[in-house]
């Protein structure tokens, strides 16, 4: 078992948007495992999500925005297939500097939170 007073202080990105869609790690890991498998079902299984699950999630992003974020393909012969689109790629490099920012600028507060930290507290609370 990890003891909780090893793991660092991490500040966690999540995009609220007025209509209650929400952008954060979830998707963005999701759309690199996209990336990496060429596919939304192997992806899903990556993330120990179900299909429909991670299909749910991908149509939610393409919805959500002017662009598609990913387009897939239906199995057939050579069998379906998912990759970024251009649009996705940017919303995914943009979001991963957006938390490398985040991180930056929190770095001064978040070093005097580890040095406040109770290191016998479990993690909990």
């Amino acid at each position: 078992m990890t003891d909780p007073a090893a793991k660092p202080l991490v500040p966690i990105l999540r995009i609220s948007f007025p209509d209650e869609d929400r952008l954060g790690r979830g998707k963005m890991e999701l759309l690199e495992h996209i990336r990496a498998t060429g596919s939304i079902s192997a992806a899903g299984r990556a993330m120990d999500m179900s299909y429909r699950r991670a299909w749910l999630l991908v149509s939610e992003m393409n919805r959500m925005f002017c662009e598609q974020v990913v387009e897939s393909q239906r199995g057939g012969q050579k069998g379906g297939g998912a990759a970024l689109t251009p649009f996705g790629e940017q919303l995914l490099a943009r979001f991963r500097r957006m938390e490398s920012i985040l991180q930056a600028s929190l770095a001064e507060d978040l070093a005097w939170l580890e040095a406040k930290r109770n290191p016998r507290r479990d993690g909990h609370g």
